[in-house]
């Protein structure tokens, strides 16, 4: 929204970064400054190793304070990594964050121009920045109130630790499970590694917790259906759909009074189920942790469904937590003494194009999965020390035992003797009829004994199955949130904003964005709980005011800007006139262009001013020698 009370002649400071070498080392720095400060809007132009930095900030407060500059431009790395920076250094200094604008010469300069092409072009995109600047006036943030309130879906491990950290914060909480069962994949763990402790323990601590607090309220059977509204003010509405039967369930291990641990399952917090149902919940906040699958291998990958001896590491989890200890020394699967056995990594992650077939949808798991390695070194240890006179064999790829003490899990493996075999990606392991009264052959040819093609026979083939991107198809399509290359819920940036979406009041936690063992996942849903916290503590919230703005004296009521606009309710007709609902508009700009009377424009990033940036460009006699 506009702020009428500054109208002053512009007065640009321009701040231009080295960035370390990273822009220094291919654009004459110094030259585009010298440049710059011949144009009769700027007042100042300073340079800086590290603009980023605490002098560098410092140097655009002084400048401010001191009446020298009324308007800012930085010109220095993505404005995606510190254009928040530098409009908190300006508010630091007394102004209006909004008289700021950022020129990109790092990636759109430095990293891929080089001489005299890289200094001429920076000093365009900083000379069209100046002339935005000069025509930029102060905006007020949008205020919004908020419901203390937030919807979790998905209560999986992540889930359940965000909305028991916001329950503990005093926000009321809605739980929200399509499944009967709480507690996620942590449920089908045995024990959490490198820690060991059992994951039921865990589950049930935590579950537990959250059944003692008043402020969550729990929806198993519950599919979202509906959604509309914007940060402080969603709504949505779900389907609650009960499951036909849970009679096949045999072990119902009571947690109080409240609910069920059923093995391998999770948590139910009820016998009786729910009856179909549709509910209407109004929040602040939403908080998505839609958790991960596992990787189904393909028929014949690895053996995988032609021989019953090949099975897959979540089901070996579960075989092995039900095997009874062998007096004899060998590990035993459904009565069948297992004298070798044979773990496969990397089974549907780290796929090449070209080596690896696509699935149904043309996609590839070209990312690490993360645990896998960390999980069959573990079950490897497990075997070899509750079962010495069962042989493991470890055939991988790489290793990547990430995190911390998860490097003394492969050490351990080495002391209990797993054999370790490596193989190239093009020359994966052969899965033949066994031998001998062997199940399975497997032949291989391995690079740590100088490509010697070794044949080994097992009694049983376990596949190390990655993770993958749960199908939330339908939650992304009702919520608009941006999905990465690879499948996973993507957050804005990873360093910056790890945990926000692209869209006010909705953020991540967990493996809905990517694969994490279950210490990150704890980290990444308290980080969402801290950034909601944040968010909705202070009964409103300020939005920036990039939002259409409609000039009520060209309006003709035309409506065609209503239906050039992407979100519903963002724009309305009103006595003849084309009105913005501000909390609905994103500034997306699909408006302006619509309307024949030029009658409506984005605050901040009017047409007005990508002319001024344009003429600067093209009018290039006045800025390079």
């Amino acid at each position: 929204m506009m702020d009428k009370g500054n109208n002053s002649q512009p007065k640009v400071g321009v701040y231009i970064c080295y960035c370390g070498g990273n822009i220094s080392d291919h654009v004459e720095v110094e030259k585009v400054r010298e440049r710059i400060e011949k144009l009769p809007q700027v007042a100042v132009a300073r340079t800086n190793m590290f603009m980023c930095s605490d002098p560098g900030q410092e140097m655009i407060i002084e400048d401010l304070k001191s009446g020298k500059i009324n308007r800012v431009v930085v010109a220095s790395c993505a404005p995606s990594l510190h254009e928040t920076t530098f409009k908190g250094a300006i508010m630091r200094a007394g102004a209006n964050p909004y008289i700021y604008e950022h020129a990109n010469i790092r990636e759109q300069v430095s990293w891929v121009h080089q001489g005299k092409e890289a200094t001429d072009k920076a000093t365009k995109l900083v000379a069209a920045a100046v002339a935005k600047a000069s025509l930029l006036q102060p905006l007020t943030p949008i205020r919004l109130d908020t419901t203390r309130h937030v919807t979790v879906i998905g209560a999986g491990f992540a889930g359940l630790k965000a909305a028991r950290d916001l329950a503990l914060r005093g926000f009321k909480v809605a739980l929200v499970e399509k499944r009967p069962f709480l507690g996620g994949n942590v449920a089908k763990l045995k024990k959490l590694s490198p820690s060991n402790i059992e994951a039921k323990d865990v589950l049930i601590s935590l579950v537990q917790e959250i059944f003692d607090n008043q402020n969550v309220e729990i929806y198993t059977c519950a599919d979202l259906k509906n959604f509309s509204g914007y940060i402080g003010n969603f709504e949505l509405r779900l389907k609650i759909t009960p499951p036909k039967d849970l009679d096949h369930i045999i072990m119902w291990e009571p947690i109080g009074s409240k609910g069920y641990f059923i093995p391998f399952k999770g948590i139910i917090p009820s016998k009786d189920l729910p009856t179909e149902d549709e509910i209407e919940i109004k929040t602040g906040a939403i908080v998505i942790s839609t958790g991960f699958k596992t990787y189904t291998p393909r028929k014949g990958e690895y053996g995988f469904l032609e021989h019953k001896e090949i099975v897959t590491l979540p089901k070996m989890i579960e075989l092995l937590a039900t095997s009874a200890t062998s007096a004899d020394g060998y590990l035993k699967i459904n009565g069948k003494k297992i004298r070798s056995m044979a773990m496969i990594h990397c089974v549907g992650s780290r796929q090449i194009p070209g080596i690896d077939p696509e699935d149904e949808n043309g996609r590839l798991n070209e990312y690490c999965s993360r645990v896998c390695c960390s999980a069959i070194l573990s079950m490897a240890n497990e075997i070899r020390t509750q079962y010495p006179n069962t042989q493991v064999y470890d055939l991988y790829r790489d290793i990547r035992t990430f995190g911390r003490f998860q490097e003394e899990i492969y050490i351990r493996a080495c002391e209990n003797r797993v054999k370790f075999i490596r193989f190239e990606p093009g020359e994966k392991p052969i899965v033949r009829q066994g031998i001998m009264d062997y199940s399975i052959l497997i032949q291989v040819k391995d690079t740590l004994t100088f490509n010697e093609t070794l044949g080994i026979p097992v009694d049983l083939v376990v596949l190390g199955v990655g993770l993958e991107p749960s199908n939330v198809e339908n939650i992304v399509n009702l919520l608009k949130i941006p999905v990465g290359s690879d499948g996973f819920l993507q957050e804005v940036h990873p360093k910056l904003r790890p945990v926000e979406t692209s869209i006010d009041g909705i953020v991540l936690a967990g493996t809905s964005q990517a694969p994490m063992d279950t210490s990150d996942v704890s980290n990444s849903a308290s980080c969402a709980a801290a950034k909601i916290t944040s968010l909705l503590n202070k009964g409103f919230v300020e939005v920036d005011p990039f939002i259409a703005e409609v000039d009520t004296n060209k309006c003709k009521g035309h409506g065609e800007c209503i239906k050039a606009c992407l979100r519903d309710g963002a724009l309305v007709m009103e006595q003849g006139k084309a009105k913005v609902v501000p909390a609905l508009c994103s500034g997306c700009g699909a408006c302006v262009p619509a309307c024949p009377e030029d009658a409506i424009q984005i605050a901040g990033a009017t047409l007005k001013q990508y002319e001024a940036m344009v003429d600067m460009i093209v009018n290039d006699e006045l800025i390079l020698d």
